[in-house]
């Protein structure tokens, strides 16, 4: 696990470096506009019955830790969201709770419903149960639990969103790396305000949280959400390790998934495209008419059997593409539009 001393702050280098020491007293002591806030760690699980043994233990100490030094309050806990597990997450859960009556509790869906919407339905929950701040971590320990101090003086300082950014990607492969670079690119040229580097590892203050439960859209994606909400904000740096235990519940299927999400989510350039490529088309089109005309009437006419199918070929393809695009579109709408529940909560502890 990586040491407070590697994180860093998006303020000047001496400020970056008070942020990161992970010491001294109580926040308000420090100078801050905020007191010590009830923080709730929003953790969504997904087949996670390997790494939430040692998860569950790591996080208790961090609050604990937090609570000694005067940073939040002592009924801060820790909120797991199972989001329809098949394995033996819930139990896990349930037992925690018991081992941790008031610093373990949860929330359990009818049937899996997706990170995002875990995520979600776990802020929500923390919202309603009255929470001053939450922070979204993963799982599987790879997003730093010492970067949380770092946060909670950000956030004492008066930003309403701090977001957990990783410093670099060495643990990813190069074709991982690649991949999010052009992701967070071509968002980037679509409109759409993310961070890059920065998965849902945030700080939400509650005045943040009031304003993300006015988003009632099913194609949730809160990489974009968040950056919109317009609230202060900064980041906090940290290096991001490997996973505790288990393995990795998102592979390149979901990750892709998730990219079309995104996309969708927060901009109709695609649609745009099409409508540009389709005027390209129809000017290429002209050209080649004009072609055929002058060909023609200067006696030079040729088989062209070739060009031709080339172009049925061509035009087909781009056809079918652009329908796909308009039906990618149109598929959102059609969830949108029935107003079914993101997830249904089966128990609660």
């Amino acid at each position: 696990m990586n040491t407070a001393g590697q994180l860093k702050s998006d303020l000047p280098e001496s400020e970056a470096d008070e942020s990161a020491s992970g010491h001294g007293g109580n926040a308000d002591n420090q100078g801050n506009d905020r007191g010590a806030p009830q923080l709730v760690l929003v953790i969504p699980c997904y087949n996670e019955q390997d790494v939430l043994p040692i998860t569950l233990p790591v996080l208790n100490t961090k609050l604990s830790d937090l609570e000694k030094r005067g940073f939040i309050t002592e009924n801060s806990y820790i909120l797991l969201v199972d989001d329809g597990s098949h394995d033996s997450t819930w139990s896990i859960i349930e037992s925690g709770h018991s081992r941790y009556p008031t610093k373990v509790h949860g929330l359990k869906f009818s049937h899996n419903r997706g990170h995002q919407n875990a995520l979600y339905a776990g802020l929500m929950e923390a919202l309603n149960r009255g929470c001053d701040a939450a922070i979204s971590m993963d799982a599987d320990l790879q997003d730093d639990p010492d970067a949380i101090d770092a946060m909670v003086k950000e956030y004492a300082k008066g930003n309403d969103i701090v977001y957990g950014v990783r410093d670099n990607r060495d643990t990813d492969t190069v074709f991982k790396r690649s991949t999010a670079d052009l992701f967070y690119k071509m968002m980037s040229w679509l409109g759409t305000d993310t961070i890059p580097n920065h998965a849902d590892y945030r700080l939400m203050s509650r005045t943040a949280l009031e304003a993300l439960s006015h988003y009632t859209e099913v194609n949730l994606f809160l990489r974009g959400i968040v950056p919109s909400l317009g609230f202060p904000h900064s980041k906090v740096y940290y290096k991001r390790g490997s996973r505790a235990a288990g393995e990795s519940k998102y592979p390149l299927k979901k990750m892709m998934s998730f990219a079309v999400e995104g996309i969708t989510s927060f901009s109709i350039t695609p649609l745009r495209a099409i409508t540009g490529i389709g005027l390209i088309s129809v000017a290429v089109g002209i050209v080649i008419l004009v072609y055929v005309l002058v060909s023609f009437f200067s006696g030079r006419t040729v088989a062209g059997w070739g060009s031709v199918m080339c172009s049925i070929w061509i035009l087909g393809g781009l056809i079918l593409s652009g329908i796909g695009v308009v039906g990618e579109y149109v598929g959102r709408i059609y969830l949108e539009v029935k107003h079914r529940p993101r997830y249904i909560v089966e128990e609660r502890i």
